[in-house]
């Protein structure tokens, strides 16, 4: 479901892939071959979220924010994960269940381990993988998992084009 909040309307690039059980609205830019789950919801209605291209928000995650949320490219957003921070880089792996809190910044080329809690402000340099709860930088990452993440998002294009073929989604 794609809705309007007040005088803002989703702005959402024709090749992106929304389900029609996901639920969009407000200030909210999404940008090309990026898909959006069933369950899953982006709510603009308080800050603006952009959000880059081969960005996949997977089943019933939460994008939402107090402050304008800048999401960047080539990233998977895992089952259940809520993003409420300030800045996602690009080629990043957020782990199902991982909770983004406010003011959160994260370089680019990071995995944020499944069920992480990223406090309020922390800043996560490029190249780190991060765990646990209290979430801590546990290290830097192999030349493997960067290729993983460079890789990452293109597969998850062609399934939700695949999706589309089949009369899948929502549009505005």
């Amino acid at each position: 479901m794609i809705r309007s909040f007040e005088d803002k309307t989703p702005k959402i690039a024709a090749s992106a892939f929304i389900s029609e059980a996901a639920y969009v609205v407000g200030h909210v830019e999404i940008g090309e071959y990026s898909s959006v789950w069933p369950g899953a919801v982006i709510r603009g209605d308080y800050a603006g979220i952009v959000i880059g291209s081969y960005v996949h928000i997977e089943d019933n995650s939460v994008v939402h924010c107090g402050m304008p949320l800048s999401m960047g490219d080539n990233i998977i957003c895992g089952h259940g994960a809520v993003v409420h921070c300030a800045r996602v880089g690009s080629h990043i792996l957020i782990g199902s269940h991982a909770t983004l809190l406010d003011g959160v910044e994260i370089g680019d080329y990071c995995i944020i381990a499944a069920g992480s809690l990223v406090v309020p402000g922390m800043k996560i340099p490029a190249g780190s993988m991060v765990m646990g709860v209290p979430a801590v930088i546990t290290g830097t990452l192999t030349e493997k998992q960067i290729l993983r993440l460079k890789a990452g998002g293109i597969g998850y294009a062609e399934y939700a084009q695949k999706h589309k073929r089949h009369g899948l989604g929502d549009r505005v």
